[in-house]
C-alpha cells in the first residue's frame, strides 16, 4: 500500500472539511438550533445522494433487503448520522472548534476502550500506553491547560457533549468493523459507497428529524434563513457530509486505516488555523501540548 501524492491529497481533504464543519457549527450556534442544523444538513445530503445511490431503493427487492436489516441499519443511522453531528453542533454552542476537534481526535483511543469492553478485543500493552497518553491530552483540553485545577474543575458542557460524540462514533466504527450477521460477508447486499451511505442517511435522518422536532417543541426558535445561513448549510451538506466521506473511503482503501488515521489528526490543526483567521481565537500552548499527547498516544497504540 503506497501513499501517493493523489491519495495524500484525498486524505487531507476530509480533515479540512471536518475543521470547516466545526467552524461553521460555531458560527451558526446563535443562529440555528443544533438539532435542526444537523437535520437540515443530512436532508440536503440525502437529496445529493439520491441520484448516486438510487439503486439501493430502486426496486421492491432492494427495498426488501433494507427492511430485512432495519435494526442493524437503524443503529448505524442513529450513531453515525443522527447522533454524532447533533452532539458536535450542540457542543459548539459552548465550546470552541479547537477544543471540539481535539477531543474528536481522541476517537481512536475510545475505539480501543469500546472494543475491549463490548467486542472482546484484546488490548496490548502498547495500546494501553497509547490510551493513557491520549486521555492525558483530552484532560489537558478539559482543564484548559490548568493542570493544578482538577479539584475545582468546572467543565464546559460542550466539551462533555463532544466526548459523548467521540464515544458514540467509536461504537459506530465497531459496528462497521464487526457488523451484525445480516450485514456481514455474503449476507450484505451489493451496495456501493453511495448506496450504503444513502441507506444509513435515510434511517439517521428519521432520528435527526425527531430530535429537531423535540428541540422546537421545547422552545427552540425557528432560524432566519439568510443567504449566509443557506450557503453554510449547503457547504456542510456537500463538503463534510458527502465529499469528505467519499475521499476518506478511497484513501482508507488505498493505504489502510492506520496510515489514514494520522491524516485524521490534521483536523484540530486546520481548526486552529481557521479559528485564528476567522474567529480571532488563536490556539493556546495547552492546545499544542494536548495535540502532541493525543498523536503520541495513537502512534504508540499502533506499534506492532
Amino acid at each position: 500500500m503506497t501513499l501517493t501524492p493523489r491519495i495524500a491529497a484525498l486524505l487531507t481533504l476530509p480533515p479540512f472539511m471536518w475543521a470547516c464543519n466545526a467552524l461553521i457549527g460555531r458560527v451558526l450556534a446563535p443562529l440555528v438550533p443544533p438539532m435542526l442544523l444537523n437535520a437540515m444538513r443530512w436532508g440536503l445530503a440525502l437529496a445529493l445522494l439520491l441520484p448516486l445511490g438510487w439503486g439501493a431503493v430502486a426496486t421492491r427487492e432492494r427495498r426488501a433487503q433494507i427492511a430485512q436489516r432495519w435494526r442493524a441499519l437503524a443503529m448505524l443511522g442513529l450513531l453515525g448520522v443522527g447522533a454524532y453531528n447533533s452532539l458536535q453542533y450542540l457542543a459548539l454552542q459552548t465550546s470552541t472548534p479547537i477544543n471540539v476537534t481535539l477531543i474528536a481526535s481522541s476517537t481512536p483511543i475510545w475505539m480501543l476502550v469500546v472494543g475491549a469492553l463490548f467486542f472482546g478485543e484484546r488490548v496490548r500493552r502498547a495500546q494501553a500506553l497509547g490510551g493513557l497518553l491520549s486521555m492525558l491530552g483530552v484532560l489537558i483540553v478539559l482543564l484548559r491547560g490548568e493542570l493544578g485545577g482538577v479539584a475545582g474543575l468546572r467543565l464546559v458542557a460542550g466539551d462533555l457533549w463532544m466526548l459523548l460524540a467521540a464515544i458514540g462514533w467509536a461504537f459506530y466504527s465497531w459496528l462497521l468493523a464487526r457488523p451484525s450477521p445480516s450485514l456481514a460477508g455474503s449476507a450484505r447486499p451489493s451496495w456501493n459507497w453511495a448506496e450504503f451511505l444513502l441507506v444509513q442517511t435515510i434511517f439517521g435522518l428519521f432520528f435527526a428529524s425527531l430530535a429537531a422536532g423535540t428541540e422546537h417543541a421545547l422552545g427552540a426558535p425557528w432560524p432566519d434563513f439568510s443567504p449566509g445561513v443557506l450557503a453554510a448549510l449547503a457547504f456542510v451538506a456537500v463538503g463534510p457530509a458527502v465529499l469528505a466521506y467519499r475521499a476518506w473511503g478511497i484513501g482508507v482503501l488505498a493505504v489502510g486505516p492506520s496510515i489514514a488515521g494520522f491524516f485524521g489528526n490534521l483536523t484540530p490543526l486546520f481548526a486552529a488555523l481557521l479559528s485564528a483567521l476567522w474567529l480571532g481565537q488563536p490556539p493556546q500552548p495547552h492546545h499544542g501540548a494536548a495535540f502532541m499527547l493525543i498523536v503520541a498516544g495513537i502512534v504508540a497504540s499502533n506499534r506492532p
